[in-house]
């Protein structure tokens, strides 16, 4: 393994910041965000950011200095922090959150395609073979899973070369975004969205849905999972040039660019897009909205500008053509990257002899036959939510709820566990040449805040809807019963280990 590691390419710092801000930043959490919050949802994500994100960033790039050896990535930072069982129930929880989100995304990942072809979202009239829309989108799906699983099994360089160029489309995209929001205020001469009440337009969601108190504090998942994914890349540490300075200098890098953006973003919709004439509609959803503002946002540069209404809204359909193709490289990317990055940190983090047959074994560096059953079950799942019956924006609408809580509940592993690896740390038991929490008390307090804020966000988005509607019981016990499932699985796994290596050890004592 040290000879494979040694001759393969290392990650620059310039290939590493994309490959984090690809995996992390996700252009669609603006017009979201927008969508859900308007221009409150600013001080949300900066919320989000210095008290979740940076200390998480700071966090994981003291793990993946003090580790950068270690090939298991935040398997081995908790099992040497903490302890096996607690690593791989931790670790495997994180890698099931990343089965839901490639449901999603495989599902979804037709609507910018449809947008990149013929200028707005026409999946809802698509049919194959006389399926409804969702159940088309969820064979789709299958074959798209299908698709990168061949492909991704092939090597790191051929997914790094598709992350790159999704990292440059959203570069673009969100310049875009921006310039194009730049344009539309001073063509107009103010907002789109306008300020009247500078407190009221910050702290009051435009949808009704948003403006309880349950509403608001189910919000910060979204925010929250904005901030994601970068534990995924600290598994690749050990493919870093320069880890020890390379990496935590990736981490900081990215996390200000991250948190920043975002701000920015989500501010520029509004000087575009006014909430009420365009996004207060049935037809829009979470699976589409940043399609239909940034389609939008070409109509108004047309208007500003002195067009008449049919090159307007030729404008429009081709700004559209090129968020779909821009979002639809982005996706690809990110899907790439992570088929493949979870599967290392679990497989090769967390003893072989957990896992039956030929799960656990490498092929050419890669865990091929992993990756072969993990697309078995992404399907399976896709064919269940696909063909369960509902319509498209309740289709979306659960899938986002699904993912946001899958993929935010192992964060609060990964920052428990940071107080144990920081008084290790500093007790000399683990080495570190990176460090940025100097004492046990400050590393004690942002882990517990961390948590604190991951916890709170997830109750209120788990009882969020059930207290809009009585049907919303489905959804509140499907989010509740997805990591129950998945922390039982790993325990069980992790005991039936437990059992075998007890055996082992009697019979050696026996002979």
């Amino acid at each position: 393994m040290s000879n494979e590691s040694s001759n393969a390419k290392k990650l620059t710092l310039v290939s590493l910041i994309l490959m984090i801000f690809t995996s992390v930043f996700g252009f669609t959490n603006m017009p979201r965000a927008f969508f859900l919050m308007g221009y409150s949802a600013i001080p949300w994500y900066v919320f989000s950011a210095v008290l979740f994100f940076i200390p998480y960033a700071f966090m994981m790039s003291e793990y993946g200095a003090a580790f950068k050896h270690e090939t298991g990535g935040m398997y081995s930072w908790m099992e040497k922090s903490v302890g096996g069982k607690y690593a791989f129930i931790g670790t495997f929880m994180w890698y099931a959150s990343y089965i839901i989100w490639m449901v999603n995304v495989g599902s979804g990942i037709w609507v910018p395609l449809s947008n990149a072809i013929f200028g707005s979202d026409m999946t809802t009239t698509w049919s194959l073979f006389g399926l409804t829309s969702v159940q088309t989108l969820g064979i789709l799906g299958i074959a798209w899973i299908l698709l990168v699983t061949f492909v991704g099994s092939k090597g790191l360089d051929k997914i790094s070369k598709i992350t790159s160029i999704g990292g440059t489309a959203v570069t673009l995209l969100n310049l875009v975004l921006l310039i194009g929001g730049i344009c539309v205020f001073a063509a107009n001469g103010g907002l789109s969205e306008p300020i009247n009440n500078v407190a009221q337009s910050f702290t009051t969601s435009p949808s009704p849905d948003y403006q309880s108190m349950t509403g608001i504090f189910s919000f910060l998942t979204f925010a929250i999972f904005a901030f994601g994914g970068l534990e995924v890349v600290g598994g690749l540490v050990d493919q870093t040039e320069n880890a020890e300075k390379t990496f935590p200098k990736g981490v900081m890098i990215s996390a200000i660019i991250i948190s920043v953006g975002y701000a920015i973003g989500i501010f520029a919709c509004g000087m575009f897009t006014n909430w009420n004439t365009i996004l207060n509609s049935d037809n829009v959803h979470l699976g589409n909205v940043a399609y239909v503002l940034m389609k939008n946002l070409g109509y108004q540069i047309g208007i500003g500008f002195g067009t008449s209404e049919a090159v307007a809204l030729s404008i429009g359909s081709w700004t559209a053509r090129l968020v779909g193709l821009s979002m639809f490289l982005a996706l690809t990317g990110a899907f790439f990257t992570l088929t493949y990055s979870p599967l290392k940190t679990l497989i090769q983090g967390s003893p072989k002899e957990i896992w039956p047959g030929k799960i656990g074994e490498l092929k050419d560096g890669m865990p091929v036959y992993a990756m072969k059953v993990q697309a078995a079950i992404v399907i399976i799942i896709i064919a269940i939510v696909s063909f369960g019956g509902k319509s498209a924006s309740a289709f979306f609408n659960i899938l986002a709820l699904m993912t946001n809580v899958a993929m935010t509940i192992p964060y609060m592993f990964l920052s428990l566990a940071f107080i144990k690896f920081k008084k290790k740390q500093l007790n000399g038991e683990i080495e570190s040449p990176f460090m940025i929490y100097k004492t046990q008390t400050s590393a004690t307090i942002f882990a517990i805040i961390v948590t604190f804020i991951v916890g709170f966000a997830n109750v209120f988005t788990v009882i969020q809807p059930t207290i809009q509607s009585s049907e919303g019981l489905v959804s509140t016990i499907t989010m509740i019963a997805g990591p129950l499932a998945f922390t039982l699985i790993a325990y069980l796994l992790y005991g039936s280990y437990e059992k075998k290596q007890k055996r082992i050890s009697k019979n050696k004592d026996v002979m």
